[in-house]
């Protein structure tokens, strides 16, 4: 569990980046509705950098659910 890799299905990393590339144009236009860390990596890091380092972030949680088959259960902010 590293980076998001080249080696894997490029249609998937693909969705995952537009994905949160949308979260950050979300995040632009209403930063009261965007979760606190997503506001926070958008003040530390360049736009690109941090849309990466989200869709990284939901590659883990979904690889989590699928492997434990479990539901997701968002963590309390």
């Amino acid at each position: 569990m590293g980076r998001i890799s080249k080696k894997g299905d490029r249609y998937i990393r693909r969705l995952l980046v537009i994905g949160m590339t949308s979260q950050v144009q979300r995040a632009r236009g209403y930063p009261e509705r965007v979760h606190p860390w997503i506001m926070q990596l958008l003040e530390r890091k360049p736009m690109r950098l941090a849309t990466i380092a989200m869709a990284n972030k939901a590659a883990r949680i979904i690889w989590a659910i699928l492997t434990r088959d479990t539901y997701y259960r968002q963590a309390a902010a």
